[in-house]
């Protein structure tokens, strides 16, 4: 294969966040950093394992697009919450215990909330479509045959994957795409793609560990999430 057929075979579209910059308009259709805004009537803030209320983290309002993960069609609108006992256990390859995460199908029934927590300073986020979103190298989701041939190719001294294809990194609040893995990822395999990404976000006062982020991956099938998180 050539560079141009490995960046094309590869090559994703991505919806990412950028965060504030604008005033808020509290409409449902808004996605938020450090503040779950919408919930349905008889839903509180969910407790952990401990008996303590988790951390809201996001309000994540999926756009009609078909840049939006198939896995996630259907699903208007998703909320985030983890415990404070996630630091805990960050070397388990799924962290999804730790996490409350809610999908609505309908936004008929939802009703306005506003859960925060002084853990995260809450934030509009603005929408941009990015359509050069590419896998890092160590377990980003590169398929077999594409990762031999890339390999072929460094050996041969005809490819540097980091200065001929992965030229951007899109580490910010995303959907779809890939991983921005901060260092060698996991993969859950074809049954628990990849779909949404949440980062270390400096504006919002929101350090995962050590600017890191967290890999949310979803089996539409079972309804089942995964979670990974790494860090610098």
């Amino acid at each position: 294969m050539k560079i141009e057929e490995i960046k094309n075979a590869l090559k994703r579209k991505a919806i990412v966040f950028r965060t504030g910059g604008f005033r808020p308009t509290n409409e449902i259709s808004e996605s938020w950093i450090g503040k779950v805004g919408w919930k349905l009537k008889n839903e509180e803030v969910p407790k952990d394992d401990d008996h303590q209320e988790m951390l809201p983290v996001a309000t994540v309002f999926l756009p009609d697009s078909p840049v939006c993960p198939k896995e996630l069609s259907g699903i208007k609108l998703i909320t985030i919450f983890v415990s404070n006992n996630l630091y805990k256990h960050l070397n388990g390859d799924d962290l999804s215990r730790w996490f409350v995460i809610r999908t609505y199908r309908s936004l008929d029934d939802l009703v306005p909330c506003c859960y925060t927590s002084k853990a995260i300073k809450p934030f509009p986020l603005s929408t941009e479509l990015v359509e050069n979103d590419f896998p890092t190298w160590d377990n980003g989701g590169i398929p077999d045959d594409i990762d031999q041939e890339i390999c072929t190719l460094e050996e041969q001294g005809n490819l540097d994957y980091f200065e001929d294809i992965y030229k951007k990194n899109y580490r910010l609040h995303k959907i779809g795409g890939y991983p921005s893995f901060c260092q060698s990822g996991v993969w859950y395999g074809d049954d628990y793609p990849f779909v949404l990404q949440i980062s270390s976000d400096f504006k919002a006062n929101f350090n995962i560990i050590d600017s890191g982020n967290f890999y949310f991956y979803y089996n539409a099938l079972k309804q089942d999430w995964k979670v990974y998180c790494d860090f610098y």
